[in-house]
């Protein structure tokens, strides 16, 4: 299954950037965010944002919660690649090989987790030009990249069991709509939780988004690490991982 993995994630990541489109998208979209929606509270007064956002600057209030935002929407695109390699055929020709149904899954997934990754240090170094001081902290960094990774497999598993069974390409967008906003704003990913309303409060607490998002807080900010936000996420990636291998095996078709 290893080398069958391998060349499948191989072709998942060229597939990508071979698409000069794509890869732009990619790069502007995320930098975007930071200019437009980073800077839209920069006038206010900076009471107001120490008391709501622990920081004088948004932009990094906002880094680690666009970089978890990141890793939702493009796990969308993992369940995509499904439903093109339906559509032209490929997948047909696939399944018909020795490669098992379980690395045809996990190629899209760990192919779009790494479209995710790659966008960060595109993402820190923008924050960085707009006066985000991130502390050299090694350890923390590393659990930071450790959540994003495991956000980025659980949302990619999620989709894609959403979408195995289909090959209709206006699939991905329609849950996309469904899911991606609700999951985004009820989420500290933006806004921290002491702003929502009871019911959001509770959403928060079991969105995985907000974990992630605490992760790279504590080392943006330098409050204090809690381990809890890696181990949910580390159920959640177990939890969609498992559920994923489940369904491929059942699901995953030509058609």
């Amino acid at each position: 299954m290893i080398r069958e993995l391998w060349a499948l994630y191989e072709r998942e990541v060229k597939k990508t950037y071979r698409n000069v489109a794509v890869v732009f998208i990619m790069v502007v979209q995320p930098i975007m965010w930071l200019v437009f929606f980073g800077n839209s509270l920069s006038g206010s007064p900076s009471s107001f944002l120490q008391g709501f956002f622990r920081t004088s600057n948004y932009v990094a209030f906002l880094l680690p919660g666009q970089l978890s935002t990141t890793m939702l929407f493009t796990g969308m695109f993992g369940s995509m690649s499904i439903i093109q390699d339906k559509r032209f055929g490929y997948m047909k020709r696939l399944l018909v090989t020795k490669a098992p149904r379980e690395a045809i899954f996990l190629s899209k997934v760990l192919g779009s987790t790494t479209r995710g990754l790659i966008q960060a240090p595109i993402m820190i170094a923008v924050g960085l030009a707009f006066g985000v001081t991130i502390p050299f902290n090694p350890l923390g960094i590393f659990e930071w990249i450790l959540g994003l990774m495991m956000l980025g497999i659980g949302i990619s598993s999620l989709y894609s069991i959403i979408t195995m069974k289909s090959a209709d390409w206006q699939t991905p967008n329609v849950v996309a709509n469904m899911v991606n906003l609700p999951l985004m704003f009820s989420s500290t990913s933006i806004f921290p939780s002491t702003l929502f309303p009871w019911w959001m409060k509770g959403l928060s607490e079991v969105n995985p988004l907000t974990y992630s998002s605490n992760i790279g807080r504590a080392v943006v900010l330098g409050s204090q690490f809690n381990p809890m936000n890696l181990v949910f996420l580390l159920v959640f990636c177990l939890v969609m991982l498992t559920g994923g291998f489940l369904a491929c095996r059942k699901w995953l078709t030509a058609e």
